[in-house]
């Protein structure tokens, strides 16, 4: 690796590390610390519709049925979420967030919408562009797990 891509690295991680404990911190002032990182996630993937059925955020998470049913549990107790049966068919059941998850969710969102702004305040259309095809690299990377790569050099 290039001296340049050793320092690129060092940056990311380090933005990556700022970033997961900022938007924690930024969400949870005046919650008194209630929710978990995890438990944001959860409340905003159920958030990004009106209702959300427990397969389809599972997947968003990338997590079983199982173990967000345990993380949905904890955010119902703690008045965050309410789940809804289908009256079709009883057996399927409907997420949505309660006046303090919606609260939740739209803090998340802002933070995330002034993150990308500052991001790129002063930046040209062009190097706009750049921005967005470095983060769509890199999000292809991630999605594909970096698989067959060589993760340790011989």
């Amino acid at each position: 690796m290039s001296r340049e891509n050793q320092e690129m690295s060092k940056r990311l991680i380090a933005v990556f590390d700022n970033i997961m404990h900022l938007e924690h911190v930024s969400i949870l002032d005046g919650l008194e610390g209630k929710l978990s990182l995890s438990e944001i996630h959860t409340i905003v993937a159920i958030g990004s519709e009106d209702f959300s059925s427990m397969s389809r955020v599972a997947g968003m998470l990338k997590i079983t049925v199982g173990t967000l049913t345990v993380a949905i549990n904890n955010l119902v107790k703690k008045g965050y979420v309410e789940r809804h049966r289908c009256e079709q068919d009883r057996r399927i059941v409907k997420l949505g967030l309660t006046q303090t998850g919606s609260e939740v969710y739209r803090i998340h969102r802002e933070f995330h919408r002034r993150l990308a702004e500052a991001m790129t305040q002063g930046f040209s259309e062009r190097e706009r562009q750049t921005v967005n095809q470095a983060i769509d690299n890199l999000g292809d990377f991630i999605e594909q797990g970096y698989r067959g790569l060589k993760i340790m050099d011989q």
